[in-house]
């Protein structure tokens, strides 16, 4: 089944749905939903991945999402601008409430703590995977200012 894709949008979101379509018939499985999501340059808490599989997991094959379902439910939560990546004003204003003696730097020990037991926590895995891009080699420290550039290399 063709669809007519109305804009540029769609056409993003049909692109990178279909990155992840192995069968080449508009289905994914559901654990590639937050992937593709992220591909759009979403960042969604696995809450909002969860409430975007139960919207567009299609009745007839459990398990999976089909693109007819998928396309017009994320293209509105995109032009809502939801899942949308914090600033980085805002991420550097959380940064300095964590640093009340306005070091410029957070200690590995407890911004890990933060990162594993507050809020959507990180699994080891991910910590492991942003320790050697937030963690100055010669002190140890999390310098966040440069820590923060360095995540908008990324975004």
């Amino acid at each position: 089944m063709d669809m007519d894709l109305n804009n540029d949008l769609e056409k993003r979101i049909s692109d990178a749905f279909c990155v992840f379509d192995h069968h080449g018939d508009k289905f994914i499985d559901v654990r590639e939903v937050g992937t593709v999501l992220r591909l759009l340059g979403c960042v969604p808490t696995e809450e909002e991945v969860n409430e975007v599989i139960s919207a567009t997991e299609s009745e007839e094959t459990s398990g999976e999402v089909h693109l007819t379902k998928f396309l017009p439910h994320v293209s509105q939560l995109l032009m809502e601008r939801k899942m949308e990546p914090a600033p980085p004003e805002k991420i550097l204003q959380a940064f300095k409430i964590l640093d009340p003696e306005n070091k410029g730097y957070l200690t590995k020990e407890s911004f890990g703590k933060l990162m594993m037991e507050e809020g959507e926590p990180f699994t080891q895995e991910e910590m492991d995977e942003m320790w050697p891009v937030a963690i100055d080699p010669i002190s140890g420290h999390i310098p966040y200012e440069f820590y923060l550039n360095q995540l908008m290399v990324y975004l």
